[in-house]
């Protein structure tokens, strides 16, 4: 069951997904999604990153889908994106071979890194809309050398979709929480 932390914390992605506000996400929300990752300048530039990003991203809604869809209607609502959270953490696997690729996509210059710039595209991104985030890049780069590599990204993009602890610092990792500072 999805701590209140957790069923927060996804509302605010549900609410970022649902591109038409229907409060239903559908196929087209993750291709609009898609769509959005698609501007990024590695992805314009590299046609294999770019059927990477589609297939993680479309990779979402089949998951979902056939998880959690139980009336078959194409469409998941809150209730069901909840219902997914308990499957994550045997999932944990799957979840971190996606953050290379978004870690490939978010990495603008290729430099092997996630700087603060990158890391604020990818929450703009994510949201589709600018974000302000404070110090938030300061406390996900916990040995602050200024960049997240990929190890560091790996793990705190595993903590934002499996962690339900307001003190895992991956659960800000696509931007600020509603109601929870991060400590």
């Amino acid at each position: 069951m999805a701590s209140e932390f957790q069923r927060t914390k996804l509302q605010d992605m549900f609410n970022a997904f649902d591109v038409n506000g229907d409060g239903c996400l559908e196929e087209a929300d993750f291709a609009a999604l898609a769509s959005r990752w698609s501007r990024l300048p590695r992805v314009r530039a590299d046609a294999e990153l770019a059927a990477r990003v589609e297939d993680v991203l479309l990779g979402w809604w089949q998951h979902l889908s056939a998880a959690v869809d139980s009336d078959n209607d194409g469409r998941i609502d809150m209730n069901d994106l909840l219902a997914m959270v308990d499957r994550l953490p045997s999932m944990r696997e799957t979840v971190a071979a996606t953050a290379d690729t978004v870690f490939d996509a978010v990495d603008a210059n290729g430099d092997g890194r996630i700087s603060r710039g990158e890391h604020q595209q990818l929450i703009d991104l994510w949201h589709g809309r600018g974000v302000t985030t404070g110090d938030v890049f300061d406390r996900l780069d916990q040995d602050a050398d200024g960049h997240l590599s990929r190890p560091e990204f790996t793990v705190l993009w595993t903590q934002f979709w499996i962690s339900d602890n307001p003190a895992e610092p991956g659960n800000y990792l696509c931007g600020p929480v509603t109601g929870h500072s991060f400590r």
